[in-house]
């Protein structure tokens, strides 16, 4: 896919130097470097699936890199430019920019049109595994997307080898095809459950459920287990896997095989270390996990597989010398649904300081026939935007009553995750957490960044039929 290596990140930041003085924004009492503006362009491109060409979006810098690797305390410039002969506009997931700049339509910015541009600048202050995706339509599900890198300028020079992966899920077919049918007549409360049925065909739906669109293949950087990305190592080689669930519509098992892994941030934001081979992996979420490789030549894959199935995606780790064999893209047996058995586990490196909320909401997540999703009781558009003031501490309780789980989403801000199913605990500083069909998370966050700002289930098509509210400072 032409991902960033360390490598290109260090010479182009080298190159930058030599284009003269930058002026400085000021981060957190430190001076922070601008950098050079850099060029995003919306497009699309060719990929190859299961043997088919497939033309999807992508978002590549004039060089064909794909997505963006860049430092903290540096400003983030960036030039965006639509390429497309249709409407588009990217989020910045992860970041925290003025709302102005965030990249959701009519609420943040209007859309870019075909051939328009916008120039972005804004501090870049935390350092984190991120990722850009558009926030226009369905676009998202035809591929949209790319990592956002900030690294953390301390650890330069680390002896330790950056690894990206960004997950999809992959449908040859036209999305509002898709959707059209979810919301068909024949389509019970819930949507339809397709992990049976298949499209057009309606399934009643009385208890959880865990899929409503059938993938035709699952991605990892653009390529399936028939071709996957080898990704070349040193024995005994230090890794940090930065990895990111791009996916639309699908939960995934993060499998590290034969490795040990030591997860040491979620969503960008460090935490307290886990040690495991299986992780917990929602819709929108990020997961950097530090592996310390065997001092013998060998080729380690690593999975991620689709969440009450046996379908599965993902890349290979390969020593020089390491023999690289074919891997079947079906697990030998079908993976459990996710849950929050990670999620409690997970402890923030720094938490938020002990206060009592100055604000406290709750936010029902509802069903309706119809394929209609709803948070308070509205659909986008006929939503009660959730009012906070600058300097409170506030928390949002998410109550689940629908036959799903829903990654939820709050753009703008970090949240710690403080109560599961009412159990208070000091977790994990995240953006996007997993609420459980029939369950509720609590969770708490400064509110230091005023503006309109977008509230969501990341689940595209459970987004795109109303499940949305806005977060809205008042003065």
């Amino acid at each position: 896919m032409g991902y960033l290596s360390r490598r290109h990140f260090l010479a182009s930041t080298a190159a930058a130097g030599m284009l003269g003085a930058v002026p400085s924004l000021l981060i957190s009492g430190q001076p922070a470097l601008a950098m050079p503006t850099t060029t995003i362009r919306v497009g699309t491109r060719v990929i190859e699936v299961n043997g088919r060409p497939a033309t999807v979006f992508g978002l590549t810098q004039p060089d064909g890199s794909h997505g963006l690797i860049t430092e903290a305390k540096k400003s983030f410039r960036v030039r965006l430019e639509n390429q497309l002969d249709e409407e588009t506009l990217i989020h910045w997931h992860g970041l925290t920019p003025p709302w102005q700049q965030d990249g959701v339509p009519d609420l943040s910015q209007a859309p870019l049109g075909p051939g328009q541009a916008y120039d972005y600048d804004f501090p870049l202050n935390l350092p984190g595994t991120n990722w850009m995706h558009s926030h226009h339509g369905l676009q998202e599900q035809r591929l949209m997307a790319a990592p956002l890198i900030v690294r953390d300028p301390a650890e330069a020079g680390a002896d330790i080898q950056d690894i990206v992966v960004l997950f999809h899920d992959f449908t040859f077919r036209d999305p509002d095809e898709i959707l059209a049918e979810l919301k068909g007549p024949s389509v019970p409360t819930g949507g339809m459950d397709h992990s049976a049925m298949g499209h057009g065909a309606a399934a009643m739906s009385t208890g959880p459920h865990l899929q409503d669109v059938v993938y035709d293949a699952f991605l990892a950087n653009d390529r399936t287990l028939d071709d996957p990305e080898v990704f070349r190592v040193e024995r005994g080689g230090r890794l940090r896997l930065r990895l990111i669930n791009g996916a639309t519509a699908t939960n995934f098992w993060l499998d590290l095989g034969q490795l040990d892994g030591r997860l040491i941030a979620v969503d960008g934001m460090p935490v307290e270390p886990v040690t495991g081979r299986h992780f917990e992996f929602a819709i929108a979420q990020r997961l950097d996990i530090v592996l310390e490789l065997p001092q013998s030549e060998g080729a380690w894959p690593v999975f991620a597989v689709q969440e009450g199935e046996r379908s599965r995606t993902g890349f290979i780790l390969a020593t020089p010398s390491g023999a690289v064999q074919r891997l079947a893209g079906e697990a030998p047996d079908a993976v459990d649904p996710i849950g929050l058995a990670l999620e409690r586990r997970l402890r923030a490196a720094q938490s938020l300081a002990p206060r009592e909320p100055d604000r406290r909401h709750a936010v029902t997540i509802t069903e309706a026939p119809g394929y209609v999703w709803m948070l308070n009781g509205a659909s986008h558009g006929d939503h009660a935007p959730l009012d906070v003031r600058a300097g409170e501490r506030v928390e949002i309780t998410f109550e689940d009553r629908t036959t799903m789980a829903h990654p939820m989403h709050l753009h703008g801000h970090h949240f710690q995750v403080v109560a599961i199913n009412g159990e208070r605990f000091a977790g994990a500083i995240r953006d996007t957490v997993l609420v459980p069909s029939r369950g509720n998370v609590t969770i708490a966050f400064e509110a230091n960044n005023p503006g309109k700002w977008a509230l969501h289930c990341h689940h595209l098509y459970h987004m795109a039929s109303g499940m949305m509210t806005t977060l809205e400072y008042s003065s």
